[in-house]
């Protein structure tokens, strides 16, 4: 398994395609959410993903940093890959990067709410009321301290 990590403009066009395509197939067609998935943010993010020795990808993540917070997002584990542990390891090197390139501050993310323990095993915590994003369930979720599990 290898890590990958690319700014927009570092991105092929293959690449991005791909990637964004992965997106759509999760967060539009499996989870029947249709709303606009590209966006401007694409375009500032770092892109984060693992993928295995022939290039396919296994787990995918943006960061982004906005108004004194490092934002990550749109994370996705493709389903075929799902239950091997790919989305914890995937948050932990997210965290652990951010943590080197974006040194002091604060993290922050729109969890979808199922996923609420699963990001306060890596120290987040509820910053929000639950709310409808999209018709699905969400809350803002905060790191404050740098601890990583």
């Amino acid at each position: 398994m290898q890590t990958k990590i690319k700014k927009f403009s570092e991105l092929t066009l293959h690449q991005y395609h791909y990637l964004m395509a992965n997106r759509v197939a999760v967060f539009v067609v499996e989870q029947a959410c249709p709303y606009q998935e590209i966006d401007a943010i694409d375009m500032q993010a770092y892109h984060f993903w693992l993928e295995d020795e022939q290039a396919n990808l296994l787990a995918y993540a943006r960061v982004y940093s906005e108004e004194q917070l490092v934002h990550f997002g749109r994370v996705l584990v493709k389903k075929k890959e799902r239950g091997k542990g790919l989305g914890k390891e995937l948050v932990r090197q997210i965290i652990e990067w951010i943590q080197v390139y974006f040194p002091g501050e604060k993290m922050h993310i729109e969890a979808q709410t199922y996923l609420y323990n699963f990001y306060t095993s890596f120290g987040f915590e509820a910053v929000s009321e639950e709310y409808l994003e999209d018709g699905i369930p969400h809350i803002n979720m905060e790191k404050k301290d740098y601890a990583t599990s």
